[in-house]
């Protein structure tokens, strides 16, 4: 098969590529990191699968996507490090995902659904997929941006209904997630993937696998020795970046730089 990759950060592209390099039936024939020229290529010459970030600066994901040929359609195989309220949305669809960051296993279970579909499904059936997943990723972001939950948690004896936007960090617990609202810690019964659907309407970024933060309330960014990101929140707590995350949390930050004059 044929791929071209579209990410507009390098060492995302490159991890592509160098998994890519490792299956004898991928063969990469261009990359890119910007959607509008990867759209301009692949409309002179589509490709057979298409690894696509979902959030770039120029165009989003899923606008190219919406703008790709339905007669020539690759199988598409969204990257995405953030929109972790949007992963039901794949799971229910023909398109696939990756989840930054990624490992081998997870990079050749997700071409080895790629090779089954590519055998089974023809171009109207790839369309009708890939308009049903962006709807329903629509539709998440949609309510992700209206909506304001609360969500209830336990602080001593008593129960309280906290806003989810003003919890500004959230920790796994064994059997429990901690929430924190400024100087205030509340425990509630639930794993934190759990919890993080609860927060999905946030600007929520994972910086371990244990620990969930707000960045509506991170006040001040340094980093260690190792290169791992120290977080300080509005409230004064502060949490560190581990070592498997630090590249998704460096090109997040990467992406809120003011560009240069």
């Amino acid at each position: 098969m044929e791929v071209i990759i579209v990410d507009d950060e390098p060492a995302a592209r490159r991890a592509v590529r160098e998994c890519c390099a490792r299956e004898p039936d991928l063969n990469v024939v261009g990359e890119y990191g910007d959607a509008a020229a990867a759209l301009q290529a692949m409309r002179l010459k589509p490709p057979q699968l298409l690894f696509l970030d979902i959030q770039m600066d120029s165009m989003t994901g899923m606008e190219l996507a919406r703008a790709l040929d339905p007669a020539t359609l690759p199988l598409i195989v969204f990257v995405t490090a953030y929109d972790h309220y949007a992963l039901e949305a794949f799971e229910v669809s023909a398109v696939d995902y990756l989840l930054k960051p990624f490992d081998d296993a997870r990079f050749r279970a997700t071409v080895e659904r790629v090779r089954r579909r590519g055998a089974a499904a023809n171009g109207f059936d790839r369309q009708g997929s890939l308009a049903t997943l962006l709807e329903q990723l629509e539709s998440r972001a949609r309510l992700r941006a209206e909506g304001q939950p609360r969500v209830l948690a336990e602080a001593g004896s008593r129960m309280h209904m906290l806003d989810v936007s003003l919890v500004e960090v959230v920790e796994a617990d064994r059997n429990y997630v901690r929430l924190i609202i400024g100087r205030d810690s509340f425990h509630a019964r639930s794993t934190l993937q759990q919890a993080e659907k609860s927060f999905q309407s946030q600007q929520m970024l994972r910086i371990s696998r244990s620990c969930l933060i707000n960045m509506q309330h991170v006040k001040e960014i340094s980093r260690t020795p190792r290169g791992d990101f120290i977080l300080v929140m509005a409230g004064g707590t502060t949490v560190t970046s581990s070592e498997g995350y630090r590249e998704p949390v460096r090109q997040y930050l990467e992406r809120l730089k003011l560009a240069p004059a």
